[in-house]
C-alpha cells in the first residue's frame, strides 16, 4: 500500500516571541506541487511550543520536516567581531548600519521594500534568542540535530530556515502592516483571502482571523513552501549568510 505521506515535506511555521504564550504555530505539507495547511494553534500555559512542534514531527517521523521560523537566527558579523575584544569606553570602528543590521536585512529592504528590525539594536534580539532556545529545546526532545538549510534540496530528517511574514505579504501585494490589533480582523480577512490563492487553507480559519500570531505562523508555512519550491531568493555571499543568517523570501514579480 502506498504511504499517503510519501514524498511530502512537513512544514511547521512558527511566529516566534519572547513570551511562549505569544508564539503562533501552524503546520502543513508540500508535495512538490501543492501546499496545504492542516492545523493552526496558539501556544499558552497548557501548550508548550517545543512540545507542539515535537509532537507533530514525531507523528510524521517518516517525513522530512522543515521549521520556518519568524525570527532572526544570527547577528551581524561586524557586531560580533567588534564586541569580541571591546572594553568599556573604547571606540568601535565600524559603520552603524553594518554594526546593527545584517546583509539579509539590507537585501530584503532593497528588493522587497520592507526593512526588518535591526537585531543588533532592537528588542527583536530577545526574540532571536528565544527562537534559538526553542530550536535547541525541540532538538533535545527529539534527539535530532536541526541544521539550517541553504538550498531547496530537502534532506531527510529535520531542518530550519528563517522567514519574514511581512516580506511575504509585501511581495504578494497584501497588507504587510496594520493587521496585528484585535480590531483589525477585516484586514486579517483580506490577508487570508489572498493566502487562499497560494495554498489550501483549513476549512475553519477562525483562529487565524482572531489571532495575528497564528496568522503569521500560517504565512511562515507559505514561506517554507516558497523555499522548497525554489522561489526564494538566495544569498550572494553564502559564507556571510551562514554567519549572520538569511531571510528566505520569494522573488518579487
Amino acid at each position: 500500500m502506498t504511504d499517503p505521506e510519501d514524498g511530502k515535506v512537513l512544514i511547521i511555521g512558527v511566529d516566534c516571541a519572547t513570551d511562549p504564550r505569544k508564539v503562533g504555530l501552524a503546520y502543513g505539507w508540500w508535495d512538490g506541487v501543492n501546499g496545504v495547511v492542516e492545523e493552526m494553534a496558539a501556544a499558552g500555559p497548557d501548550l508548550s511550543p517545543a512540545a507542539w512542534i515535537s509532537q507533530r514531527v514525531q507523528a510524521h517521523r517518516r517525513c522530512a520536516c522543515l521549521l520556518a521560523l519568524d525570527a532572526p537566527l544570527g547577528w551581524p558579523a561586524a557586531f560580533g567581531a567588534a564586541l569580541a575584544g571591546h572594553s568599556a569606553g573604547q571606540p568601535i570602528q565600524t559603520e552603524p548600519v553594518n554594526f546593527f543590521r545584517r546583509e539579509t536585512d539590507r537585501f530584503i529592504h532593497q528588493t522587497v521594500g520592507r526593512r526588518p528590525l535591526d537585531v543588533g539594536a532592537e528588542r527583536i534580539a530577545r526574540t532571536a534568542l528565544s527562537a534559538l532556545q526553542l530550536v535547541a529545546q525541540v532538538s533535545k526532545r527529539l534527539g535530532m540535530d536541526i541544521p539550517l538549510l541553504w538550498n531547496a534540496d530537502m534532506p531527510c530528517g529535520l531542518a530550519a530556515v528563517e522567514v519574514y511574514p511581512a516580506a511575504v505579504l509585501q511581495v504578494l501585494g497584501l497588507p504587510a502592516s496594520g493587521y496585528k490589533e484585535n480590531e483589525q480582523s477585516a484586514v486579517r480577512a483580506r490577508i487570508l483571502n489572498g493566502l487562499a490563492r497560494q495554498l489550501r487553507l483549513p476549512q475553519d480559519v477562525g483562529s487565524a482571523l482572531a489571532d495575528a500570531d497564528i496568522l503569521d505562523a500560517l504565512i511562515c508555512v507559505l514561506a517554507g513552501i516558497d523555499f522548497l519550491a525554489g522561489r526564494a531568493m538566495p544569498p550572494q555571499d553564502l559564507d556571510l549568510a551562514m554567519k549572520e543568517g538569511w531571510i528566505w523570501v520569494r522573488q518579487p514579480t
